[in-house]
């Protein structure tokens, strides 16, 4: 059974920055392309980032270009996605999840307990 686990979230100020985890296991982690998604309450599950299978290319919502960086290391079954100049509305629990990118991202319906990230203004 595909096992996705998220850490690294907390409280920080706007403007501070985070790193988040995802570790990943049971399954071929190299063949997929990965995701991070957040949600807040009341608001839909949005895409934040996404990355091929090898890392070579990425994608990011409009509202985070040019703060976070989602990266993968296929050698411990971990993606990454690091939050800079963080912004009150980033708040929301963010989830990692696994698919495929063929010109855009496509979720598969597998995801990990969350990590609450919560930016104080």
């Amino acid at each position: 059974q595909v096992q996705l686990v998220e850490s690294g979230g907390g409280l920080v100020q706007a403007g501070g920055s985070l790193r988040l985890s995802c570790a990943a296991s049971r399954f071929i982690f190299s063949r997929y392309a990965m995701a991070w998604y957040r949600q807040s309450p009341g608001k839909q599950r949005e895409l934040v980032a996404a990355i091929t299978s090898g890392g070579g290319n990425t994608d990011y919502a409009d509202s985070v270009k040019g703060r976070f960086t989602i990266s993968r290391d296929n050698a411990k079954n971990t993606v990454y996605l690091q939050m800079n100049s963080l912004k009150p509305e980033d708040t929301a629990v963010y989830y990692c999840n696994l698919g495929r990118y063929s010109g855009s991202y496509y979720p598969y319906d597998y995801w990990g307990q969350g990590t609450q990230v919560t930016v104080s203004s």
